[in-house]
């Protein structure tokens, strides 16, 4: 476990599973490969549902590219028809919700493909430095630099992909993790401090990287181990070999495990889905003054707490709500506001025979705006329900995060508890100053007046019963990790930049 001490529904505007991030898988096999691609990137669907590529690469037809939309199609449905086409024993695809990838890139270090998990936020300095030493962009997305370009003109700096590389960790604000697909192996580099996950696998005659280790079981692999912060890695059909070794500060996204991890990965060794059940079970030991009836949880991501939180109150879990998956397994994103909010609705159905007369507590990982649960509570009573608790499975997310792009939000003051504070601090004083480091840190503070009355005014706002939080000390616990190796930034502000390293 690399982020151990080395001494030892989002309900936002857009739909809530239509996050703004994106997840890859590359192998490299003694035969063909390129089963095993389709469907190991087929098992990042989850992570984003803009676009996606596919790269392989053959000796004797060199590289071969193709990338599609998804906003109307699923990822299955647009490359099944031309798997055919792509030819060889090595490969790297990618769901992206950035920037259209793979990159292929002809430099002195050889002709590649690379892909990116990032979140750049220097975008517009790094190029303007390149573009003063007379480099150039040639991919364009909305007019917009690509992102994944920018990385691999950066890479191409160096003498060799190391070098490389770690210009590229040195230059950006924000995470890069990446895997490249060379003439000779696979190179895989994960995110400097580690941000994003990169996992290892291996079966007879073929290695395989990948974001989610749930694409590993069905396709035969066994998980070797995870890539630790700044490795780089070099795989190839029978071995592995470690270019650069870890560094050792890691800051992994604890929201992997709230929220936009699928519930059968493991990062660093540790399961998602048993750490959302160990959360709500210490959230229910924890909340025994609460009288219900029922437990539910708010499908997908809500429902492994909710067990757990069943478990530790002791109150049966019922699925007073259902997800409509024959039609609606995931949601895409619709041209208006209207109809994205109509879309996020469509798909939860409440169960009034369980919801009527009972005091049910509803499980769910966040609350980014809190429009969507605003109406799904709504919902709730019109079907009959006596009272309405929510229990989110994290602290209240009060910083807007700079190092993954877990949603689609363009301000802090989309969020509702910085719209709540603003409020608060615009009412009790006239400066214009009310959003200050130590004012924050007041309302993200566990138990603290200021918290205390946040969570109140969020329970008014959403015409709740209740609502209670997770404490971030039993966030971290249910984790396992030492909170230092951890980010925790959108809820408490903490952050480290490699450049301090």
């Amino acid at each position: 476990m690399f982020c151990s001490q080395f001494s030892l529904p989002l309900h936002a505007y857009f739909n809530k599973d239509n996050i703004a991030m994106g997840g890859f898988f590359g192998t490299i096999a003694v035969k063909e490969c390129v089963n095993d691609l389709f469907y190991g990137t087929d098992y990042q669907s989850h992570l984003g549902t803009k676009r996606a590529g596919l790269v392989t690469f053959d000796p004797e037809q060199g590289f071969n590219r193709s990338i599609h939309s998804l906003e109307r199609n699923y990822f299955r449905s647009r490359f099944e028809d031309e798997l055919d086409n792509f030819v060889g024993k090595q490969g790297i695809g990618v769901i992206s919700d950035t920037d259209p990838q793979p990159i292929i890139v002809n430099s002195h270090l050889g002709r590649y493909a690379v892909v990116t998990v990032a979140k750049i936020n220097n975008q517009k300095e790094i190029a303007d430095e390149l573009l003063a030493q007379r480099m150039h962009f040639s991919e364009q997305s909305a007019n917009k630099i690509n992102q994944t370009e920018l990385v691999a003109l950066l890479i191409n700096m160096g003498s060799s992909f190391v070098e490389g590389i770690n210009l590229v960790y040195r230059k950006i604000k924000g995470s890069c993790s990446m895997l490249i697909l060379t003439e000779d192996g696979i190179i895989a580099a994960r995110d400097a401090l580690g941000r994003t996950p990169i996992v290892i696998g291996k079966k007879d005659g073929a290695y395989a990287a990948t974001s989610e280790s749930t694409a590993f079981p069905n396709l035969d692999y066994n998980v070797v181990r995870d890539i630790g912060p700044g490795e780089i890695v070099r795989l190839w059909a029978d071995r592995m070999e470690v270019l650069q070794k870890p560094f050792s500060r890691c800051q992994i996204c604890s929201f992997l495990w709230v929220y936009y991890g699928f519930p059968a990965s493991n990062y660093e060794g540790i399961n998602t889905e048993a750490v959302r059940e160990q959360n709500g079970r210490m959230m229910g030991l924890q909340d025994q003054e609460t009288h219900a009836d029922c437990v539910c949880g708010i499908p997908d991501s809500g429902v492994g707490m909710a067990l757990g939180y069943s478990d530790g109150k002791g109150v049966p879990y019922q699925r007073a709500v259902l997800k409509y998956t024959p039609t609606w397994p995931r949601s895409f994103t619709p041209g208006s506001q209207q109809r994205r909010d109509l879309v996020a609705r469509m798909k939860l159905i409440p169960n009034s025979a369980i919801l009527r007369d009972k005091r049910v507590v509803f499980c769910d990982d966040s609350i980014v705006r809190g429009t969507q649960l605003r109406d799904n509570v709504r919902t709730f009573f019109e079907n009959g329900a006596k009272e309405v608790h929510v229990r989110i499975s994290c602290p209240p997310l009060i910083y807007g995060c700079p190092f993954i792009g877990f949603t689609a939000s363009k301000s802090d003051l989309e969020l509702i508890t910085r719209r709540i504070i603003r409020d608060f601090e615009k009412e009790d004083s006239s400066s214009a100053e009310n959003e200050s480091k130590e004012t924050l840190k007041r309302y993200a503070t566990t138990d603290s007046p200021e918290y205390q009355r946040m969570v109140k005014e969020i329970g008014n706002r959403l015409g709740l019963t209740s609502v209670k939080f997770a404490k971030l000390e039993s966030l971290i616990e249910s984790i396992g990790l030492p909170k230092e190796r951890i980010c925790t930034h959108c809820f408490d502000g903490s952050s480290w930049d490699f450049n301090e390293e």
